[in-house]
């Protein structure tokens, strides 16, 4: 009954069945990775956020790359901005998506030491090619609260960083970078400023880091699984539907095989019978 199994179209279906099983499987894992990780990430983030904040010198420090633990860590500093060597970070995007600038200006602490603080994000008022109008900080010694961050790369980001920009105008922020441009000891990193609130809201300042999607990744990899599930089903009842059909066929050729020699059998005996 089952002997079409061994015909050409059935050995390809039947082939295809056996690699998408696995395929699927090795798939539904991977999500599962990616949920791992993406749920880890936003522990660390949650409990980075929810820490009580530290000065920024403990966990920062010249040369000194910002780990995964400390990332988002909330630290103070206590020191006052350089605006004269204030510069913009290029085409980079507030809530609603507008393009604009990211204002980055060296705040100097007490023993004379550089951090990079990000103070929020600004239009692009007059173009990408234009210095803009950037809102002064704070003037004089003050305290700052902000968001600790590791330099940007273009590994991590994906942003290309362009040389021959206009004057004073880059496009990571990258503490070493910094220190030669400033000629001066600059802390790993930098820090996205969260406190005091700017005066009349501008620079807009940069909200919380948003939690990863770990939720799509679990249904993605329990999908994955029942659809490797669902193709050893799907072959059977293939199969089956196969073979009932051919079951069928054979039944109806055998049926007319009987009819046609009844009416054979019939014409014979009507023929004996007006011979005699």
């Amino acid at each position: 009954m089952h002997r079409f199994l061994l015909s050409r179209q059935w050995v390809i279906i039947t082939l295809v069945a056996l690699l998408l099983v696995p395929t699927m499987i090795r798939l539904g894992i991977w999500q599962m990775d990616r949920y791992e990780e993406r749920s880890a990430r936003n522990r660390l983030v949650t409990d980075a956020l929810a820490a009580e904040p530290v000065p920024v010198e403990r966990l920062a420090a010249p040369g000194h790359a910002v780990t995964r633990a400390e990332r988002y860590r909330t630290v103070t500093a206590r020191g006052h901005f350089a605006t004269d060597d204030e510069v913009v970070v290029r085409r980079r995007t507030n809530a609603d998506d507008r393009v604009g600038f990211h204002v980055l200006t060296p705040f100097v602490l007490d023993d004379g030491k550089v951090l990079l603080v990000n103070r929020g994000w600004i239009p692009a008022e007059a173009g990408q090619t234009a210095f803009p109008e950037i809102p002064a900080p704070p003037r004089g010694e003050i305290t700052i609260k902000g968001r600790l961050m590791p330099d940007e790369t273009t590994e991590a980001s994906g942003i290309k960083d362009l040389q021959g920009l206009p004057d004073r105008q880059i496009m990571l922020i990258n503490s070493a970078q910094e220190a030669r441009r400033l000629d001066a000891q600059v802390l790993g990193g930098y820090v996205v400023q969260t406190a005091p609130e700017p005066k009349g809201g501008t620079p807009e300042r940069l909200g919380n880091p948003g939690e990863e999607n770990a939720a799509l990744n679990y249904a993605y990899a329990v999908q994955w699984w029942l659809f490797a599930a669902a193709v050893p089903v799907g072959w059977v009842v293939l199969v089956r539907r196969e073979a009932r059909e051919r079951a069928l066929a054979a039944a109806e050729k055998a049926g007319s095989g009987k009819s046609g020699e009844t009416d054979a059998e019939a014409g014979a005996a009507a023929a004996q019978s007006a011979s005699v």
